[in-house]
C-alpha cells in the first residue's frame, strides 16, 4: 500500500473495506461505505432521531405533526374530518368573469380591460376605442 493513511474502513462488522470517500452517519457518527451508509444498511440505534416523515394533507397540501406512537394514517384522517381547510368549490371558481361590454361580444377575459374614454370594460379584441365605436368623449379617437 503507498498511501495507507488515505480513506477509512467500514464501521459496519460484516463488512470493514477500505473507502476512499468514507460516509458519516449523521444519527450516530459512525463511518460507513456507500453500501451501509442507509439507517437500515447498518441498523443504525440512534437513527429514531433523524429519520422523522411528516405526512401531508392530500387535499389542503398541510403538513401535518404526528407525536411520537401515533399512526400517521389515523392522524391524518382526524386533521381531514376537522381541521381541514380544503374547499372543494374553489377549484371551480370561474375565472374569466370580466364580460365584454361590446353589443353581440360574448367573450369575457381574465383580466378587466378598461377604455380609458367611456370606462366600459371590454374583451382584447375590442379594448381599442376604434374597435367598440367608442363614444365616450369629443376628444379625436386616434391621435394620428
Amino acid at each position: 500500500m503507498e498511501l495507507p493513511w488515505l480513506g477509512e474502513h467500514c464501521s459496519e462488522r460484516s463488512c470493514k473495506q477500505l473507502d476512499f470517500l468514507p460516509l458519516k452517519c449523521d444519527a450516530c457518527g459512525e463511518v460507513f461505505c456507500k453500501d451501509h451508509i442507509r439507517y437500515d444498511d447498518h441498523k443504525c440505534s440512534s437513527a429514531y432521531k433523524k429519520n422523522v416523515q411528516v405526512p401531508v394533507c392530500p387535499l389542503c397540501n398541510t403538513p401535518i405533526p404526528v407525536q411520537k406512537g401515533e399512526i400517521p394514517d389515523v392522524v391524518v384522517g382526524a386533521h381531514i374530518d376537522k381541521d381541514c381547510k380544503y374547499n372543494p368549490a374553489q377549484q371551480r371558481q370561474k375565472i374569466f368573469t370580466n364580460k365584454c361590454t361590446k353589443p353581440g361580444c360574448k367573450r369575457k377575459e381574465m383580466v378587466k380591460v378598461v377604455c380609458e374614454q367611456c370606462g366600459g370594460s371590454f374583451c382584447i379584441k375590442h379594448r381599442h376605442p376604434l374597435d367598440h365605436d367608442c363614444k365616450g368623449s369629443s376628444q379625436p379617437i386616434s391621435k394620428a
